[in-house]
């Protein structure tokens, strides 16, 4: 069963004791997490250490070997389809290449979310399409096509789809790969400027220390299918592990850029 309700955060999602295996390959052994009401919680490990399963299970596109799945108290890892699709409406999905369908503008990209998972007239709908857009800077794109966006522009353009249900959970898978720095910084104060706007928890998988450390509230690191850190992000320089150590090595870390994104918005919201 799942842990109770924290006082100060509402669990919004729980996984319990939950093990997948392809063949011989461990992919994850027995792993337990939760997240709250507006949390970020960060999931880092290397290639292959089973971050993006962990994903699928989590919004049960991929059924575990073993464990459960809870979404506000309740097991979703055996629910039906039609019980499914209205947990999923509560959460947006970011993958690593933004999947937008190319013979659509990045409206009508959005357009399609809302057409078919909401009874929305179409004047609403385009309210939501434009207050998406313009959380993620892409006003100016509503027409444009997928293929003329730069891989920044991509990411953004399916951010915003992934927010325009207005859901309480978004699932990023490595948000920042194949960025440069510059793009992958802006990625990161978008991520918090969402939760920090919208209240929505995340779930960011990643293997982007800088970016970890910028957004996150907690952090867990997977390593040989297991969990070897599960705690505040600020705990992962004060573990020892040799694995956890060879990756806060690899990278320059500075945790105040978080507070400084925070005043920024907030500054913003006043005026």
């Amino acid at each position: 069963m799942p842990e109770k309700t924290d006082s100060t955060h509402k669990k919004l999602i729980e996984v319990v004791n939950v093990s997948k295996a392809f063949g011989e390959n461990k992919v994850l052994q027995d792993i337990s997490l939760s997240i709250g009401e507006g949390e970020t919680l960060t999931v880092l490990g290397k290639s292959g250490a089973g971050k993006s399963v962990l994903l699928k299970i989590i919004v049960a596109l991929m059924p575990p070997d073993a464990g459960e799945v809870f979404y506000e108290g309740k097991s979703i890892t055996n629910a039906k389809e039609k019980d499914l699709n209205a947990v999923r409406k509560n959460i947006g999905f970011l993958f690593q290449g933004g999947a937008l369908f190319d013979s659509m503008t990045v409206g009508e990209n959005l357009n399609m979310i809302l057409h078919k998972h909401t009874d929305l007239p179409f004047e609403e709908r385009e309210k939501r399409i434009r207050h998406s857009l313009e959380l993620v800077s892409l006003s100016d794109k509503l027409d444009e096509m997928p293929s003329s966006l730069s891989g920044g522009q991509r990411k953004r353009a399916g951010l915003a789809r992934s927010i325009v249900l207005q859901p309480k959970l978004i699932l990023y898978d490595e948000p920042t790969t194949g960025l440069d720095p510059i793009t992958a910084g802006t990625i990161a104060e978008l991520i918090l400027t969402l939760q920090t706007e919208l209240k929505v928890a995340s779930i960011v998988v990643t293997h982007d220390l800088p970016t970890a450390f910028t957004i996150s509230d907690r952090a867990i690191m997977l390593e040989g299918g297991k969990k070897i850190y599960d705690g505040e992000v600020e705990g992962l320089s004060d573990a020892h592990h040799d694995h956890l150590d060879e990756f806060l090595q690899a990278a320059g870390l500075d945790r105040t850029r978080r507070g400084k994104i925070i005043r920024k918005v907030e500054a913003e919201k006043i005026k």
